[in-house]
């Protein structure tokens, strides 16, 4: 291993936060980090890490080092993207990252035509519902719903993502149609709940055209969207969700649009992230085509309830 390799793995170290996470990151044994450290350290004739059994610091020195090294990583990264744009065919690993309902819902589709195109390119798709650094776990991609909060990278929107009021058959057979938002409010609901997120209310634009917020009753909350789908279908809950989590539930007949004059307001959009502007064949070549896929005015989740257009404008 050169020294250019030890200090990008120096950086891997410091950016992961330990050497066993590093190690992992790496699929090697924990002491192979330590070693290739150690050896750099002998190289460079300086430390650059001050070391104790449960935690590291830097120095000064390592401090510099580390700042040289993101350099360097970003140096070598356009180095590679530059000659992968000689190519006219696509080739190499085109890695992914993406919450699990995006990839199942938009991305598979897509990576499985897009692979029958161009022989020549692997598809890494890491499914993972919290943020990745994608530069520094080397993502060509992200796809993520909601503003992206790092400034640094690149965020296309790709499409809006509405929401909707679903509810089984059975569960209208139950409780009735609500009519107004008081009735609705009373009813058991499921609702999305994470350690970040409690979406247990319904945001809406009242008849003067102010947003209003008002608490539903959520009797089954979990941080999964498909799974509160299956709590809708068992008949014992509505709920809110966004257009995107839905298959072909609405057109089966296995779930309802209601209360549909409500003016909802719009969930987060669909975006795709990325490094850098100047994206290599592959990479371009398979977000077109994800874009394609989605459609650019309606997109595809939407087509799948039918005269969507007409609910929840208000």
């Amino acid at each position: 291993m050169d020294t250019t390799s030890r200090l990008l793995m120096l950086l891997d170290v410091v950016e992961q936060g330990s050497f066993a996470k590093a190690a992992e990151n790496r699929n090697v044994d924990r002491s192979v980090i330590s070693k290739q450290i150690n050896r750099l350290e002998d190289e460079l004739g300086v430390r650059l890490l001050n070391r104790t059994t449960r935690s590291f610091s830097l120095t000064a020195a390592g401090a510099e080092m580390i700042k040289k090294g993101g350099e360097l990583r970003l140096l070598l990264n356009d180095t590679v993207r530059l000659a992968e744009n000689f190519h006219q065919e696509p080739r190499g690993v085109l890695k992914i990252s993406s919450s699990s309902i995006i990839a199942k819902q938009c991305l598979q589709p897509v990576i499985n035509d897009f692979q029958k195109r161009f022989e020549q390119v692997e598809v890494e798709l890491n499914v993972n519902d919290r943020m990745v650094d994608i530069v520094a776990d080397g993502y060509d991609l992200a796809f993520r719903v909601g503003d992206p909060k790092d400034s640094t990278l690149i965020a296309r929107k790709l499409a809006r993502n509405r929401l909707c009021i679903l509810a089984s058959p059975d569960f209208i057979a139950t409780y009735g149609m609500p009519q107004t938002i008081d009735e609705l409010a009373a009813l058991p609901a499921a609702s999305y709940a994470s350690n970040a997120i409690r979406a247990t209310s319904i945001k809406y634009v009242n008849n003067q055209g102010e947003p209003v917020e008002r608490v539903i009753k959520s009797v089954f909350r979990a941080n999964d969207g498909e799974i509160l789908l299956l709590k809708a279908l068992s008949g014992t809950a509505f709920v809110v969700a966004p257009a995107f989590l839905l298959h072909d539930e609405v057109i089966e007949g296995q779930l309802l649009p209601i209360m549909t004059d409500i003016k909802l307001l719009e969930f987060s959009a669909l975006y795709a992230i990325y490094p850098h502007r100047d994206l290599p064949v592959r990479t371009r070549l398979f977000l077109d085509a994800v874009r394609e896929y989605i459609g650019t005015d309606v997109p595809v989740w939407e087509r799948k309830i039918p005269n969507f257009d007409k609910m929840y404008q208000g």
